[in-house]
């Protein structure tokens, strides 16, 4: 299955007080460290979307083979103008989408959900932690035009994951998935 990893960076991440995308932890920053991650699961490119402190978030991924950046326009309405930014510039049969605020989240999670995901086109799963619907989500092409009417605002893909069957990857064994948003 041919698939390309999707990396929402965008947010301006005001509980964080700065862009999640420019946030460093003893392990580095999240940003790299999360493009690394797709890689490493099994997403042979990865798409970074950008937005706040994009000029300083994009040299974190200077040097990633196989990572491109593109910038969201729209990033300030929301996770879903990010999320469509990033499948308009995804050219494969599938994307798996990852967001940045979720450090503890490891490759082997990417590896599992990809594994699950089936014929390509149509594919539409996500992992859960301990029964907790998270990320990464894979969404095969066939979805794209429902995934992208109904991301709006901060809800990206969340409506209509919740109204279509949607494989869950169980991955509580591996990481919490747990959003990081304060310091």
């Amino acid at each position: 299955m041919t698939v390309t990893g999707l990396l929402l960076a965008a947010g301006a991440g005001r509980r964080m007080g700065m862009p999640k995308a420019l946030v460093r932890d003893d392990d580095g920053p999240w940003l790299s460290r999360s493009a690394q991650v797709l890689l490493d699961g099994g997403c042979p490119q990865v798409v970074v979307v950008l937005g706040a402190g994009a000029d300083d978030a994009a040299p974190l991924l200077d040097g990633m083979a196989g990572v491109t950046a593109v910038r969201s326009a729209d990033w300030a309405e929301g996770m879903g103008a990010s999320l469509v930014a990033g499948l308009a510039a995804v050219v494969t049969e599938a994307a798996l989408v990852h967001l940045v605020d979720l450090p503890d989240v490891p490759a082997a999670a990417v590896a599992r959900v990809l594994a699950s995901g089936g014929d390509a086109h149509d594919a539409l799963a996500r992992a859960s932690y301990d029964g907790r619907p998270g990320h990464p989500v894979l969404i095969g092409r066939d979805h794209w035009d429902g995934v992208r009417a109904a991301a709006i605002g901060d809800r990206g893909a969340r409506e209509y994951l919740a109204t279509h069957i949607t494989a869950l990857v169980e991955c509580g064994d591996l990481a919490t998935g747990t959003d990081v948003d304060r310091r």
